[in-house]
């Protein structure tokens, strides 16, 4: 097998970094003044930034930029579609499961398991553990969601806190228990059924704008609006993934991308897609090579 693009190897870290918690894998990530004032505006008031701007222009990798640059750990992702609830982003409890167990350690005449065992925290939920240091949430693609899943969140982003209820019913002196995390984290002990941050975690929400939010959403949010790259830009993100020597021998490709790209209807990645094939040695002039790996992102497959 050839090797692989640098944004499509996995398990490899950055050895710059360590920590109790790993890092993701470490990408470039470029940024103009303008836009880094901003997150750091976002991480002075503890509040949420929502990312805006067309496929590819880096909304995603931005979370990971900034869990890199601070060194806190691996990002905490919540994917969301139509189907995506807060609690499910909170918590899972699988009562089934403990019933089961529960009924077979009664026949073994062994003491029952800890409620803690069926309770995993999702990735909000993970984020608003107490810790000195707070945790990278990446909200990814809120516009996909419930029409009603803004508002929801609002709560929870204003308090720092959310209740497991099954927790909270028990008895004093009975309600600590260890539960589940995230990302194979170890396990945490929540005390009263209540979890509640002592860093406001760093949220990062995108959104490609196929919807808008309710203002008492967004006055709560800081906004960043991430444009197209220019030319410019583009030999600066083609020399940062593939070293500078590489601009050169790329050079038209800049320049068929640019020339194809509509707002919208191409992203970034493609463009390094076709330049680390040139410098794999691929013939991109073949019949339908270019085609297929500059395809619209817009329209009818």
């Amino acid at each position: 097998m050839p090797e692989a693009p640098p944004w499509r190897q996995f398990g490899r870290r950055d050895p710059r970094r360590s920590g109790a918690v790993p890092s993701d894998p470490y990408r470039p990530y470029l940024i103009d003044q303008p836009q880094i004032d901003v997150v750091n505006a976002a991480l002075h008031l503890r509040r949420p930034l929502l990312v805006t701007g067309h496929p590819g222009t880096g909304k995603s990798s931005l979370a990971y930029a900034i869990a890199h640059e601070m060194d806190l750990g691996r990002v905490l992702r919540w994917p969301v579609n139509s189907r995506s609830t807060l609690a499910e982003a909170l918590y899972q409890y699988d009562a089934v499961g403990r019933l089961r167990e529960t009924t077979l350690s009664h026949d073994r005449g062994d003491q029952p398991p800890d409620i803690g065992r069926f309770i995993r925290l999702g990735p909000l939920g993970t984020a608003l553990l107490p810790a000195d240091r707070p945790r990278v949430l990446l909200v990814d693609e809120l516009d996909k969601g419930d029409v009603d899943l803004p508002n929801d969140l609002l709560t929870v982003f204003e308090e720092g806190e959310f209740e497991i209820p099954e927790l909270s019913r028990l008895p004093a002196g009975q309600d600590e228990a260890l539960v589940h995390t995230t990302r194979g984290t170890e396990p945490q002990p929540v005390v009263g059924g209540f979890v509640r941050c002592r860093e406001f975690p760093v949220v990062v929400i995108t959104s490609n704008g196929e919807r808008e939010f309710p203002p008492a959403f967004l006055r709560r949010c800081l906004r960043l609006h991430l444009p197209d790259p220019d030319e410019p830009r583009l030999r600066a993100i083609v020399a940062a993934h593939l070293g500078p020597e590489a601009v050169p021998q790329v050079d038209d490709l800049i320049q068929t991308f640019l020339a194809r790209r509509a707002p919208g209807e191409l992203a970034t990645d493609q463009l390094l897609n076709a330049a680390h094939l040139r410098l794999g040695g691929v013939d991109l002039d073949a019949e339908g090579l270019l085609e297929a790996v500059l395809h619209q992102l817009g329209g009818a497959v």
